[in-house]
């Protein structure tokens, strides 16, 4: 192991070459305290606070999933001193482009950093998918705008919604380049997170995403007729209520 806590320095030096920074200070400083695989959560309880403000709630080697990156993994947690100024800092691994981002531990609420979901939740997930409630939205600014914030928010939940909607528009229309994006962002977060948390592949989750939504436009196009068939009974009773006077004049 290293000085600096990084089993391979070379490794570590290339990962500098790509990292990304996310918060109001954004620079390499002198490292001043690290938490590595072997010291994190044994010399401090979860939350733990960070003299240098924030609460340390990840450990190293926990999955957490930073929105609109996907799943991650904590290789380090310490602390830097940059422009005179300490902070603490996640370093995350993006594990679908191997890239290293650094989240400011005070700006974990703020990015929307959390842990992946459980076993339980997938199957809420996979009951939300095929529920066949769907977000309509005619307007195509207030449409983009909602489904940006829900992308935005980290909510694997709200990410469903987004894929729900915009798939069963793209079956009537074709969606813009832009939309085209976000949906097959949304299919690859959901689909990414679900077969880590299930140890099965990518294919195997996407085959039960998209039974999945098919159910769900399944129960819609259900949804959607019953109020038709409703509308058309009250014409049929009145047109047999009207032919029996005439009948019964008949008869007489």
């Amino acid at each position: 192991m290293a000085a600096d806590g990084f089993a391979d320095p070379e490794r570590h030096h290339k990962s500098i070459k790509k990292a990304r920074f996310y918060g109001p200070l954004a620079l390499f400083g002198t490292s001043e305290m690290g938490y590595t695989m072997s010291t994190a959560g044994k010399v401090f309880g979860l939350p733990y606070a960070l003299q240098t403000g924030g609460f340390v709630t990840f450990l190293v080697g926990d999955k957490v999933i930073y929105p609109n990156h996907g799943l991650g993994i904590v290789e380090r947690i310490e602390e830097k001193t940059i422009l005179g100024t300490t902070c603490g800092f996640y370093h995350l691994r993006i594990v679908a482009n191997e890239t290293i981002v650094l989240v400011p531990v005070s700006n974990v609420d703020g990015v929307g950093l959390r842990r992946a979901i459980t076993d339980e939740e997938v199957e809420r997930l996979f009951g939300l998918l095929g529920d066949g409630k769907i977000d309509n939205h005619q307007n195509w600014k207030g449409r983009f705008k909602d489904n940006s914030d829900k992308m935005r928010s980290g909510s694997i939940y709200e990410v469903a919604d987004v894929l729900k909607s915009l798939t069963f528009l793209a079956k009537s229309k074709s969606l813009s380049f832009r939309e085209k994006r976000m949906l097959d962002r949304a299919k690859f977060l959901i689909i990414s997170e679900v077969s880590e948390v299930m140890r099965e592949t990518a294919v195997a989750i996407e085959g039960r995403v998209d039974r999945a939504l098919e159910r769900c436009f399944m129960a819609k196009a259900r949804t959607t007729a019953r109020p038709k068939v409703a509308k058309a009974a009250p014409r049929v009773v009145a047109t047999a209520a009207a032919s029996a006077p005439r009948r019964a004049a008949r008869a007489s």
